[in-house]
């Protein structure tokens, strides 16, 4: 009978050692805290990132500070052209030997447009973002601003581009060219870059056109016969980064090394800008970390 008696204690005793120590293993697992995400570090000057779903801010570095473009411009350059009123893709442009003389002169990057040939909007948009076309970008404008002359056309169609940023509430924003090719007062910040690209994404033709690696597109000769031109995209992150939609490189003498980025997974979009990076590969491992990190928060 006593046995009885302490071996019920004993099971007794063992019960309560053991509850003890699941509620303590439990209490040990809610405490732990989760592993953080060690916010990344960028050679670029300035740099911006969000959730595209949310538009919830997940990095900043001097995001709001004024910096030089490069040809990131050229977003906001398709973004007029594909906000135009009943506008028609298939519309044929003449490309002009203006068009040719201003990239050999000013040593811009180029669609390699020839003087003669006819080319369709979608096209140039293709030229534009793809190859980085300073000549494409000015046969937009060109066709897209308003005027009895090129040149009042060219100023009218910057115009658009201001009056659309302003619009967007892109207070930290100027454009004093159409291809990122200004005269010191083209600015922007990696906020504003990032929230312009954010809208202009929003369009399914942009979408398509920057998330093309390469193209080939068929034109009509000044004889009437045909070529084909072939672009390459510019964004490195395009088949490297999984992932990868878009959007946009820059560089320049000011600007240094741009890029302005999205990419979706698991469908979550992450967009971002990094601005004034120290090179084309720093500018890439930038966008990547960054990349990285948003989808990580």
């Amino acid at each position: 009978m006593i046995t009885g008696i302490k071996g019920a204690r004993v099971r007794r005793a063992a019960a309560a050692v053991f509850t003890t120590g699941a509620v303590l293993t439990a209490a040990a697992l809610t405490a732990a805290p989760a592993q953080a995400v060690t916010k990344p570090t960028i050679t670029a000057k300035g740099g911006f990132v969000m959730n595209n779903g949310t538009g919830k801010s997940l990095f900043t570095k001097a995001a709001d500070t004024k910096l030089s473009t490069g040809s990131t411009t050229k977003i906001m350059t398709a973004k007029v052209v594909l906000s135009q009123s009943n506008l028609n893709l298939n519309s044929t442009v003449v490309v002009q030997k203006a068009y040719s003389d201003y990239v050999v002169a000013n040593n811009a990057s180029q669609a390699h447009l020839i003087v003669g040939d006819k080319v369709t909007v979608r096209q140039l948009l293709y030229g534009l973002m793809l190859p980085s076309g300073c000549d494409a970008a000015y046969a937009l404008a060109d066709k897209f601003g308003s005027g009895s002359t090129r040149a009042a056309r060219v100023k009218s169609f910057i115009g658009k581009m201001n009056t659309t940023a302003r619009s967007l509430g892109l207070k930290n924003t100027h454009f004093d060219s159409f291809d990122g090719i200004g005269s010191g007062n083209n600015y922007s910040t990696p906020r504003d870059l990032t929230t312009l690209a954010s809208n202009a994404m929003k369009n399914s033709t942009f979408r398509s056109v920057v998330d093309t690696k390469s193209t080939k597109q068929k034109v009509t000769t000044k004889s009437g016969g045909y070529r084909y031109y072939n672009w390459t995209n510019t964004n490195p992150l395009l088949g490297t980064y999984s992932g990868a939609i878009g959007v946009k490189t820059g560089s320049g003498p000011e600007a240094k090394y741009c890029l302005v980025f999205a990419a979706t997974r698991n469908g979550k979009t992450i967009i971002g800008t990094v601005l004034a990076s120290t090179s084309i590969d720093n500018r890439t491992a930038d966008a990547k970390k960054l990349l990285n990190y948003g989808f990580a928060v």
